[in-house]
């Protein structure tokens, strides 16, 4: 039975989800069907339990916590070269390297990295959309995190501690040789999805020639026109569970992300000019130790700049 020989381990709001959907078309590459299964995020059998708003649903529906389980995702593996899945806590949880590396040792790492400044108001704009996040001021939101985290509200509500990529990244660095990790920057792929994944495509060993749809995006920034739609295609419910069956699941992904992009009215989050010069000194120092460590020019970081 297969285990993935590529994981997706971060960061949360920085294109995973599109780049997942891209790589899923490859005809050489199999993706699980549970995104984010979070299995070496966790001990095997470990008893998760969050308290956030929503944070329970979320894991119970998605987490999956013991092997036999975890193999069990990659069972329609054919003759795919290329066998992966998305975990995006995997950069952020500290245990996750050595469990990695324990189980796949030879398993190729892909990250891309945001802006932290950019990806945490984009982490909590999210959370707004999704009716979780109680707080509407993003600058409020950040003063209850160690609150939050204390009371063991899952990973997403990190809106700081999440972007502390060197800290997180030297880990992965430590634990696997430097030719298994490929590190992208967000805005590259935003501004080139096809060259980024087709250089990915490279990275894994299969046709790099392969064109895929790289025309939706997933996990859009902005306020959905429809509430009752958004929540429709968001959640399980029977009419989607009775519909499965009857439709591949490409054709599925295809499907529901195009709803998803017409349901939403994009909109950029707006960050106050204190609120960024507090979280550019927040970074400074990780992003310094960052840019020496992928060996990437990361000063437009540092700068002050519009939300993207």
């Amino acid at each position: 039975m297969p285990l993935p020989n590529f994981l997706i381990v971060g960061v949360p709001k920085s294109g995973s989800s599109s780049l997942y959907y891209y790589l899923s078309q490859h005809p050489e590459i199999y993706t699980s069907p549970i995104k984010e299964p979070d299995f070496f995020a966790f001990e095997e059998g470990e008893n998760v339990k969050f308290d956030g708003p929503g944070d329970q649903q979320y894991y119970d529906r998605n987490l999956v916590n013991n092997l036999a389980a975890y193999k069990a995702l990659f069972d329609g593996v054919s003759n795919q070269k290329a066998i992966g899945e998305a975990s995006i806590i995997y950069l952020y949880s500290p245990k996750a390297p050595d469990r990695i590396k324990h189980l796949i040792p030879n398993v190729k790492l892909i990250v891309i990295l945001r802006n932290p400044i950019d990806r945490a108001l984009s982490s909590f704009a999210h959370l707004r959309r999704e009716g979780r996040e109680p707080l509407a001021d993003f600058s409020a939101a950040l003063k209850e995190e160690e609150n939050r985290i204390e009371a063991k509200w899952e990973h997403l509500w990190h809106y700081t501690r999440v972007g502390f990529y060197y800290t997180q990244l030297k880990r992965y660095f430590t634990t696997f040789p430097a030719d298994q990790i490929a590190v992208y920057l967000f805005d590259e792929f935003k501004a080139q999805p096809l060259e980024i994944t087709q250089k990915i495509f490279q990275f894994l060993n299969v046709d790099r020639n392969f064109i895929p749809d790289t025309s939706l995006k997933r996990n859009v920034s902005g306020r959905p026109k429809s509430r009752t739609l958004h929540t429709f295609l968001k959640r399980p419910n029977r009419l989607k569970a009775t519909l499965r069956p009857l439709f591949p699941a490409n054709l599925r992904k295809s499907l529901w992300m195009k709803m998803m992009q017409k349901n939403i009215v994009p909109g950029k989050a707006r960050l106050p000019e204190e609120t960024r010069k507090h979280l550019t000194e927040l970074y400074r120092d990780e992003i310094v130790n960052l840019q020496s460590l992928i060996q990437r020019d990361l000063s437009k970081w540092l700068e002050p700049e519009s939300f993207n």
